[in-house]
């Protein structure tokens, strides 16, 4: 059989959860409070009894049982709670102020005999009452009997009262937790509703959905500005994937169109018999081998966002430098450029060396690519004051305006003074990758500035943790780009 809908749903749970926990809580919180004024009642009489007996006894030896006797008439005439027996060897009553002793013959203990027992009495309207009392009996050395004990009818009515109190209080318990309860599960139910509001709009396709701030700087809270950044973060990753689905589409019609003019034209020629085709078929591979290096340079930049630097490695990154700047001082001065380089020994940091000689290799290229000739070319390798290892890379061609420099690190964007030379727009941005999968990021700033009609250029710095703060993430991949 089915639970009604109210039994199932998950506020409902938590009231009775929460009314569990507090009922529970609260009863114990009570129960100690009765059980101690229990105890701490009776011993409280069993200590008044104690120091009665204690203080007859004391009579007893130094003065005798006449003066005992004296003692327990005085003590009976004052009145009170206290009860006073005082018996021969047989039992028989000598004084006191009730008439038997409450407690059974038996063999004399040392120390006496303690008992819990009732009285037996009439109250002003003749009404016949039945007391709670303890009670010692002790032998004395000459061989009488000494019954000491207390009334403790008020302490149990007392206790009674308390028990009372006690029930009303459980039933304000009860109430306040079914108020607590029902008042948490409903801030829950909210909070948790907007949660599953949102989760619902975003599976139906809505990514501007947003969980509200409650301002409680509660779990939920933190719960639901986690679920808003990850949403951010969705929907940056998709309106990026989207603008680069768009650029790949816009990059890759003008070659993907050229190739296909170029096969047509060799296939009409080789028909009429003009050419063999050879030349137009070169050119054609010429475009696929631009094609195919476009779509591995963007599938090593989703690799290293995906999965880190593969295979990382310790290195001295002062050899790396060496290395492409022996490389790329040629080129450079094939195109009349003055290219220098400060290098720095001792840079050792942890990561992908071929990944970080690409990366190397992008920033280098693109500044002997759009400095004019006549120009200048400066790399720097390092250690920064702070540790980091930095790469960095000054010309003084045209530089990047500073409203376009994030955007040039993103995919497939290229400015329009770029449009002329070849490329993709992948460039930057597979350095920012390599960058981001090692711990380190890139940094955009302008150059030496204007100077003699030239600038104000451009300062790319590869900024990197070194090798004891690096870090980790191995993957596979390639470095083609």
């Amino acid at each position: 059989m089915k639970l009604p809908s109210l039994f199932r749903r998950t506020p409902f749970r938590l009231t009775l959860l929460f009314l569990a926990l507090f009922v529970t809580t609260a009863s114990a919180v009570l129960a100690y409070v009765y059980l101690a004024s229990a105890s701490e009642a009776r011993a409280r009489a069993e200590a008044g009894v104690k120091s009665e007996v204690e203080a007859l006894t004391a009579v007893y030896r130094t003065r005798g049982l006449d003066a005992l006797n004296q003692a327990l008439v005085d003590r009976t005439l004052r009145g009170g709670s206290y009860l006073y027996l005082l018996m021969d060897k047989d039992r028989k009553t000598i004084t006191g102020n009730i008439s038997t002793s409450p407690l059974d013959p038996g063999e004399a203990v040392q120390g006496g005999r303690w008992e819990s027992f009732r009285l037996t009495d009439t109250d002003d309207e003749g009404r016949v009452r039945r007391r709670q009392a303890i009670g010692v009996e002790m032998p004395l050395s000459g061989g009488e009997q000494l019954f000491v004990g207390e009334d403790i009818g008020d302490i149990e009515a007392y206790l009674a009262r308390l028990t009372q109190a006690l029930w009303g209080a459980m039933i304000m318990v009860l109430v306040l937790g079914v108020g607590g309860g029902l008042w948490v599960s409903r801030g829950v139910e909210r909070a948790m509703g907007g949660l599953n509001r949102v989760v619902g709009a975003v599976q139906e396709g809505d990514l501007k959905a947003r969980v509200p701030d409650r301002h409680s700087g509660d779990e939920l809270d933190e719960l639901g500005q986690g679920l808003n950044g990850m949403l951010d973060r969705l929907e940056a990753s998709m309106a990026s994937i989207r603008h680069a689905g768009d650029a790949i589409a816009h990059d890759l019609r003008s070659p993907l169109t050229r190739m296909r003019a170029k096969m047509e034209a060799a296939l009409i020629d080789a028909e009429a018999g003009r050419t063999s085709g050879v030349d137009a078929l070169g050119v054609a591979l010429d475009e696929t081998d631009a094609l195919l290096k476009t779509f591995n340079t963007v599938l090593a930049i989703a690799r290293l966002q995906a999965g880190g630097a593969p295979d990382p490695r310790l290195f001295d990154a002062a050899d790396l430098a060496v290395d492409m700047a022996e490389l790329y001082e040629p080129a450079g001065e094939d195109k009349g450029l003055e290219f220098s380089a400060e290098i720095e020994k001792g840079l050792m940091i942890e990561g992908n060396q071929p990944f970080l000689a690409q990366a190397l290799a992008n920033v280098i290229d693109n500044a002997i690519k759009y400095t004019p000739e006549g120009g200048a070319v400066m790399f720097r390798a390092r250690r920064r004051s702070s540790g980091e290892i930095e790469f960095s890379v000054t010309d003084n061609g045209p530089g990047v305006p500073d409203e376009d420099r994030d955007r040039v690190l993103q995919r497939f964007v290229r400015l329009d003074n770029s449009r002329t030379e070849p490329g993709s727009g992948l460039g930057l941005s597979l350095v920012t990758a390599v960058a981001e999968a090692h711990g380190g990021r890139v940094q955009l700033d302008e150059g030496p500035g204007v100077y003699d009609g030239r600038g104000p250029g451009l300062r790319v710095a590869l900024v990197l943790p070194p090798a004891n703060a690096a870090m980790d993430g191995p993957a596979s991949g390639s470095a083609d780009a």
